[in-house]
């Protein structure tokens, strides 16, 4: 029986925790079996637990979790900012960006064409002042109170 499973301590246990699956993807999978024994192998193994063959890598999917990457709530105690306030900075910066945006789009031929678009960037511009002075409200507003 030792001699059937040589390669273990080179690679590793024969078997892991099973892999993350999802449900879409579990109800498609069949049971797999062993190229050289014919047994069905364990969920997650890296080797046949009969013969020790090792087994080919099988396709995982991953989702991205986005409260992980970018996780909100610390960055707004890494910046000091209550969550409304971080809000209210990204959509300023949105803004601003689509001020930038607007004149890089768009080309003029005209005068009257230059100054449709320079009336899109004010508005844009007047977006982002008035989102980032919310923040700034919004800060002032949930920020610490003295008690007297």
């Amino acid at each position: 029986m030792a001699n059937t499973a040589s390669g273990v301590h080179e690679h590793g246990e024969f078997w892991r925790p099973p892999l993350e699956t999802h449900p879409e993807v579990v109800s498609t999978l069949e049971a797999e079996s062993c190229a050289r024994c014919g047994t069905e192998l364990v969920a997650g193994s890296r080797f046949c637990h009969i013969c020790g063959k090792a087994r080919k890598p099988q396709l995982v999917v991953h989702r991205i979790q986005w409260a992980r990457v970018l996780n909100i709530h610390r960055i707004g105690e890494h910046m000091g900012l209550p969550l409304a306030s971080l809000a209210a900075l990204a959509a300023g910066v949105i803004c601003a960006l689509a001020a930038i945006g607007t004149g890089l789009i768009y080309t003029t031929s005209t005068a009257l064409d230059w100054q449709a678009v320079q009336v899109w960037r004010i508005e844009w511009l007047l977006g982002a002042v008035v989102a980032l002075l919310a923040g700034i409200l919004l800060k002032a507003a949930s920020g610490p109170k003295d008690k007297a």
